[in-house]
């Protein structure tokens, strides 16, 4: 049966291959002076990605011709996906100008828009990304608590420089770490019981995102608070996906307040934006008035994420994020319907609009349990579906948009039974 999926994943790439040939030329050329032919290394597709001519709505077109409904939405960053009201206020700030050196008034109105959202919050400073946001946390959590030892945890991914997974160690800044298992309430009392003088924060996503869509356990996430709280180390909640699971965040559903939070991608309707706030005390280390450190950044308040920031929280409403959640939790729910009937070795796992599809059986608690999962598996599925007219993301990863639907997600959930009926015989 391997040889027999290694030659179908084969066969699926080749019709890639042949079915995309303006793209092929075009990632040659690019990669005459990009690394690989890209910048951002998720968006890489065994041999080449496809290249985007344009989009409107839920729907992709790409350079040769195909179009693609698109489940993936910039991996959480579009969740507004192509909307006109974020349009018009894009034209407005090319209108009035732009690239001011100073501060203009949407700032403020966007930072007060974070503040009352997300219960952890007093305060809070913009960055450019995700990525930038946990850098900043961690320093500022090591600088207030005059400690320098972080908690992470195996496979998050806190973006480029703090990915914990399989390779990340090459580009991660060289700070202190413990890693541990997650969802490990033994695990994490260890290393505080032994450390907790030494620790400055632990940092955790309520869910595992690039690591593969696990939830953290509610009594995981508990643990942490009440043993961060005795050992006095700051808890971070890296909200930089599960910010869209409501309004205040995946913090609000737990009823869990951290010390900080970082976020990032959709609250700027799609433009870089990342931030990170917390306790007022601890942001307060940042204050010119009182001596504070120095937070630079060109770009950090730049006129058009200011102001489309500032336009988001006026667009998306609880109920909106509720609704697109329970269609996320109807589609994992009806996918793994259809790969319960199915000799095919996948499930779904996420919460809410965030899921990840594994070929891997099984009770999923930590990334480890994923070792088993094919990759023949998952590049069939991909390009299976693609081809259908489906874009996800190679490893499987959705985030829904509003643009999505009820029909849409009908419609691939048709596709996938079609792919499971089309494959059946290489279980």
């Amino acid at each position: 049966m391997a040889n027999r999926l290694t030659a179908a994943a084969a066969a699926a790439r080749q019709r890639y291959v042949d079915e995309h040939p303006r793209s092929a030329a075009l990632a040659a050329q690019a990669s005459t002076v990009l690394p690989g032919g890209n910048t951002r290394s998720v968006l890489h597709i065994e041999p080449f990605g496809f290249r985007v001519a344009g989009a409107e709505g839920p729907w992709l077109h790409d350079v040769d011709g195909h179009t693609y409904l698109d489940l993936l939405g910039d991996y959480s960053a579009g969740l507004l996906g192509r909307c006109a009201d974020i349009a018009a206020v894009i034209a407005g700030v090319l209108e009035r100008g732009w690239s001011y050196g100073a501060m203009s008034e949407p700032e403020a109105v966007f930072a007060e828009a974070v503040v009352g959202r997300f219960p952890s919050i007093d305060q809070v400073r913009f960055t450019n990304s995700g990525s930038e946001a946990n850098v900043m946390a961690l320093l500022t959590a090591r600088h207030v608590t005059a400690r320098q030892r972080a908690v992470v945890f195996d496979g998050a991914y806190h973006g480029g420089p703090l990915y914990f997974g399989p390779g990340g160690d090459r580009l991660r800044v060289p700070f202190e770490f413990a890693v541990l298992p997650y969802n490990d309430i033994e695990a994490v009392a260890a290393e505080l019981t032994a450390n907790g003088e030494r620790i400055a924060c632990v940092l955790v996503e309520p869910m595992l995102g690039a690591g593969g869509c696990i939830p953290a356990q509610p009594e995981f996430l508990a643990a942490l608070r009440e043993r961060t709280v005795a050992s006095g180390a700051l808890l971070i909640f890296d909200e930089v996906m599960t910010s869209r699971l409501a309004l205040g965040g995946a913090q609000e559903l737990l009823d869990i307040v951290p010390d900080m939070t970082t976020l990032g991608k959709y609250l700027a309707g799609g433009l870089s934006f990342g931030a990170f706030g917390g306790r007022r005390d601890v942001m307060a280390a940042f204050d010119p008035n009182s001596g504070g450190l120095t937070h630079g950044g060109t770009f950090n308040n730049n006129a058009f994420t200011m102001a489309v920031g500032a336009e988001v929280s006026t667009l998306i409403a609880a109920a909106e994020l509720d609704a697109l959640n329970r269609r996320g939790d109807d589609l994992r729910n009806s996918l793994n319907a259809c790969f319960g009937d199915s000799p095919l070795p996948f499930q779904a796992l996420g919460w809410g609009s965030l899921l990840n599809v594994h070929p891997c059986p099984g009770l999923v608690a930590r990334p480890a349990d994923l070792a088993a999962a094919d990759p023949a598996w998952r590049e069939l599925f991909f390009h299976d579906l693609l081809a259908a007219g489906f874009y996800v993301a190679p490893r499987g990863y959705m985030a829904l948009t509003l643009d999505v639907t009820d029909a849409h997600v009908a419609s691939f959930v048709a596709a996938v039974q079609t792919f499971l009926d089309a494959r059946r015989s290489l279980a």
